[in-house]
């Protein structure tokens, strides 16, 4: 019960003048503020790091193989981690503002839509000033979609991978052979799948208070660790020529590439709620920094390795590549298991976003019963987005295009913009923010295009992450 109900430490605060209007109820993205008195049971480094991995490590991950293929074998690692080091330079930049604000204003902490918002409050600009409350609602709306968008894309993920474990136990050998690609009929429709997780992970996101779901998170860490040994213990081995694979490749594949790099550095709107979380939070940097880099350095040998390992055979999930034995049927158990505790951490921020504006509607009488229907309902939403979309790549690609690219590399710059600028930027780091957000707003525009023209095609089954195709 006690994992049910609210504890001190996660009831929204609201702002100056006490009222709980909409804009004031949505101001909490993560609820569990901490206060000074309350750094006892804030998270440690090793549990915010545990967080922070987590956050990074999901299904886009298993799509880097054919992200690198989309961009050529030379293009797409060093896009990679430009992009990789533009995302990391961009939390930096929010949690630089988001220090500053708090100081500014004399508060504890301001998350990501009150930073948009306090510091649009203070800019040259009268009508930006006049409607600073939705720089906070765009934020919000921005983050409630990428995080709803991983959780879907985790739906797809568990439900192909248990489809396929299930339809494939009569043809799995013993023996590791190479898959070849054979086109078969499922026995149970997919949407039975996801119907099956359901309720399962309706019990999972009941769990709201990070410090418990550190435990999860470190089963997660544990079974992704043991998956990710399996899977570069496979393509290290008999790597063929990479000679044969093209250096570069067309634009038109390359923005789908754009969309699943920013897909999968998921971790940008828990930085700020891991940091106001921690027990000791000038420590974060050197938290960021380290697990950032090795989850950059994980992502480039992974997406690199696997696409000179299976070439042009790459498919949207590197476990579709892998052989039908017992072994590497593990890895894809031991992934979903994984992917179904990440699924609480990822549901958090938007949780935590919504349900304080319904609780502030209903009497304290029905506060628990609304709160756990709101997480119901959002669970369900993920498991009906799921079952609509057919294409697990271009999900992945489509929701890294359209909100993850504004999170992580077009508002960070902006706000630091609008922050510091009355106090006399260096023009080098104005034309920097500018860079960056000119950047992220064109992969924004052309990925989401080509992802949305994409999914309007005809499905290949050559390429679709239909779990009936390969065995």
């Amino acid at each position: 019960i006690s994992l049910l109900a609210r504890d001190n430490t996660s009831k929204p605060k609201s702002l100056d003048d006490g009222s709980k209007s909409l804009s004031e109820s949505s101001s909490s993205i993560t609820s569990e503020r901490i206060h000074p008195a309350e750094e006892a049971n804030g998270l440690s480094m090793m549990q915010t790091l545990i967080h922070l991995l987590k956050c990074n490590i999901g299904t886009g991950l298993l799509g880097l193989p054919l992200a690198m293929k989309n961009a050529g074998l030379l293009v797409g690692p060093f896009s990679l981690l430009a992009i990789g080091i533009l995302t990391v330079h961009c939390m930096v930049i929010l949690l630089n503002c988001a220090h500053h604000l708090s100081q500014r204003l004399q508060k504890t902490f301001v998350n990501y839509g009150e930073a948009m918002m306090y510091s649009l409050e203070t800019c040259p600009n009268a009508w930006l000033r006049t409607h600073s409350v939705w720089g906070r609602y765009t934020v919000s709306f921005l983050l409630i979609t990428t995080q709803l968008g991983f959780c879907s894309v985790y739906f797809m993920f568990m439900a192909d991978n248990l489809q396929q474990m299930v339809e494939e136990v009569h043809v799995t050998s013993k023996t590791c052979e190479p898959r070849k690609i054979l086109v078969l009929t499922p026995n149970v429709d997919i949407r039975f799948y996801m119907l099956t997780i359901l309720p399962f992970l309706i019990l999972l996101v009941f769990i709201q208070n990070l410090r418990v779901l550190s435990i999860f998170s470190t089963l997660a860490n544990i079974t992704t660790l043991g998956s990710m040994a399996l899977i570069f213990q496979y393509i290290m081995q008999e790597i063929p020529d990479p000679r044969n694979l093209p250096l570069m490749a067309s634009w038109k594949t390359f923005l789908l590439f754009f969309g699943t790099a920013i897909f999968t550095f998921e971790g940008v709107g828990m930085v700020l709620p891991l940091k106001n979380q921690m027990k000791h939070p000038q420590q974060f940097s050197f938290v960021l920094y380290w697990g950032m880099s090795l989850v950059i350095v994980l992502y480039i040998c992974l997406g690199t390795l696997g696409y000179m390992k299976f070439g042009s055979n790459t498919q949207a999930s590197i476990t579709l590549n892998l052989p039908n034995c017992w072994l590497y049927q593990s890895v894809k158990l031991m992934y979903s298991i994984g992917i179904f505790f990440t699924y609480a951490l990822q549901f958090h921020v938007p949780a935590e976003i919504i349900i304080p504006v319904i609780i502030s509607q209903v009497s304290e009488t029905w506060a628990l019963f609304a709160d756990l229907s709101v997480r119901t309902a959002l669970v369900c939403l993920t498991c009906v987005s799921a079952i609509l979309i057919p294409r697990l790549d271009l999900v992945i690609s489509l929701v890294g295009s359209v909100s993850s690219s504004a999170l992580a590399l077009i508002i960070p710059p902006f706000l630091e913009l609008i922050t510091f600028y009355p106090e006399d930027m260096n023009c080098i780091t104005i034309v920097k923010d500018i860079m960056i957000s000119i950047l992220g707003l064109l992969g924004c525009v052309f990925g989401t295009y080509q992802a949305l023209y994409e999914l309007t095609q005809p499905i290949n089954h050559s390429v679709a992450n239909s779990t009936g195709v390969y065995a």
